[in-house]
């Protein structure tokens, strides 16, 4: 199972702008590069792109997210709950880095610490289905 992007479809005016950023080596222009190509589904690519904006901003939430999905989604799923675990540092009440995590850690099989996790999304976000279905998928 991936980890839900919330992002809309991409635009064609998507192209112009990401020529545009490519242009800017500043971590918001990283970061908006990124969040395209997220949106664009380009995973790979999009935490190439992010893990250079998170080493010009280290501990930035904004930047720290998207990262961990662009981990997760391409496979990277070490790294994705590394990533997962510094946006929990940062903000340990984020109901989305909770389930991240634990969708990252039951895909490592580490099943009794990703239940640990999702449990917690689940306590802060109580309307998710998403986050409950997770949980009960895991047992």
């Amino acid at each position: 199972m991936s980890v839900p992007d919330e992002e809309p479809a991409p635009a064609a005016s998507d192209e112009a702008l990401l020529a545009e950023l490519a242009e800017r080596e500043t971590a918001y222009g990283l970061l908006q590069r990124g969040l395209l190509l997220l949106k664009r589904r380009h995973h790979a690519q999009a935490a190439v792109i992010l893990e250079r904006a998170r080493r010009l901003e280290p501990g930035k939430g904004s930047i720290l997210e998207p990262l961990a999905r662009a981990y997760y989604n391409s496979g990277q799923i070490e790294a994705a709950a590394e990533a997962f675990g510094h946006l929990l540092d940062l903000d340990p009440s984020a109901a989305y880095g909770h389930f991240g995590r634990g969708q990252a850690l039951k895909r490592l099989g580490r099943r009794d610490e990703a239940r640990t996790h999702l449990r917690i999304a689940v306590a802060l976000a109580p309307g998710s289905r998403i986050y409950r279905s997770a949980l009960d998928r895991l047992g």
